[in-house]
């Protein structure tokens, strides 16, 4: 296809393809899937060459938050029968770290649930961080509390954080629709203070909640202009107790063209295949290796991913090798010193979201070809941290 020599061609040149190729990658036909993965995967393997990064999702708090966005199992209002607890103390966090790290993973992720931190709150992750530096010299570590204030971002840096994710999520026009406790300018606000604070930048999205192809392609190039590090893609885990539980939009193709079409416009980021790649991608999950180039390993905040030995097993199978804690992620033109520095200035897993309105015809196709609602993929997490039991890793 001329389409795809085209977007490789630009990849491999880090330039911006138009929206018109990137909506054009969406509508691909699954006669062309593996085409296109082929294509994406040229790109992925010039700047990743077959390392794959695995993370590892820390929830320092679970439920209970005052926001409602809609995807979210911790959403104010849910119904979802998820783990709910406050504050791990930090040498609790820290051997949950342990787990990930003793299972090959190279970067933690800090999560909490909430609005956002309080300088109170910063100071109990800046202790977290500094338990999980003392075990792991070389460990990278991403927080992800929510919106920050004015000062907050570098003094998660002082306290020795590499990264901080907030995600997008998904398109600015449909954003008011899916939460109305904060805006999508807020989420922008704080991407940009990260950046500001020398912190890598993580940002990403979620598919599945029922955008169009035009609202995917707003977010990933809104996503390409802010520039972070890592990408990270989540798809919806429609969770029972939630809004969006009956949205069961995705097939394992249209997993795939999404996360192909995130790799083309944005070549030289570390793109993370994040929550729902079991439930959605299921047996299709090794393809999209050849298209991402990091995942998280084991559980995610509040549901159970496949088991971390089985992810170990998958990337070798697939011929691809995990990425060692020596190796840089990102390639040196997006590096400057230290975790993934930002070029001239990343971790995020939804758990659960769904953006009401009129669907594109492309995307009302893919509905009407998706799967039939497979709620018994949907595993609440019952191990690990906030529980006595040992954590998937």
């Amino acid at each position: 296809m001329d389409l795809l020599n085209t977007l490789v061609d630009k990849g491999l040149r880090r330039e911006t393809p138009t929206r018109a190729e990137a909506l054009a990658v969406l509508a691909t036909t699954d006669d062309e899937l593996l085409d296109v993965v082929a294509a994406a995967g040229k790109v992925r393997r010039h700047w990743f060459g077959r390392r794959v990064k695995l993370n590892y999702l820390v929830n320092l708090k679970s439920g209970l938050c005052p926001e409602d966005c809609s995807y979210c199992s911790q959403r104010l209002g849910s119904k979802a029968d998820i783990l709910k607890y406050t504050w791990l103390k930090p040498d609790e966090a820290s051997r949950a770290a342990a787990a990930g790290l003793a299972g090959g993973a190279k970067r933690v992720c800090l999560v909490a649930s909430g609005r956002g931190p309080t300088d109170r709150d910063v100071d109990r992750v800046s202790d977290t961080i500094k338990a999980i530096k003392e075990q792991n010299e070389d460990v990278e570590v991403c927080a992800c509390l929510g919106l920050l204030s004015d000062g907050q971002a570098e003094r998660l840096r002082e306290a020795g954080a590499d990264a901080y994710n907030h995600n997008l999520n998904t398109s600015e026009s449909t954003y008011g629709e899916i939460t109305t406790t904060h805006t999508y300018a807020d989420r922008v606000d704080t991407v940009r203070k990260a950046h500001a604070a020398g912190l890598s930048a993580c940002s990403g999205l979620i598919a599945g909640m029922g955008e169009t192809d035009e609202d995917l392609v707003d977010v990933v190039f809104s996503l390409r202009e802010l520039d972070p590090d890592s990408v990270p893609v989540n798809f919806l885990i429609p969770f029972e107790g939630t809004p969006l539980a009956k949205e069961w939009n995705l097939t394992p193709q249209r997993c795939l063209r999404i996360l192909a079409m995130v790799r083309l416009v944005c070549p030289d980021v570390e793109v993370r295949i994040a929550g729902g790649r079991e439930v959605h991608l299921r047996t299709m999950q090794p393809l999209a290796l050849h298209l991402a180039n990091s995942i998280f390993l084991g559980d995610y905040l509040t549901s159970e991913g496949q088991a971390g030995k089985a992810d170990l097993e998958m990337i070798a199978d697939a011929g691809f090798e995990v990425e060692g804690a020596g190796e840089v992620t990102l390639p040196e033109h997006r590096t400057g010193g230290g975790c993934g520095s930002h070029e001239g200035s990343g971790c995020g897993s939804h758990e659960g979201g769904g953006v009401c309105g009129t669907v594109s015809a492309s995307a009302s196709a893919s509905a009407a070809s998706a799967d039939e609602p497979r709620p018994d993929l949907v595993a609440v997490r019952r191990r690990g941290a906030g529980t006595d039991l040992a954590p998937n890793a």
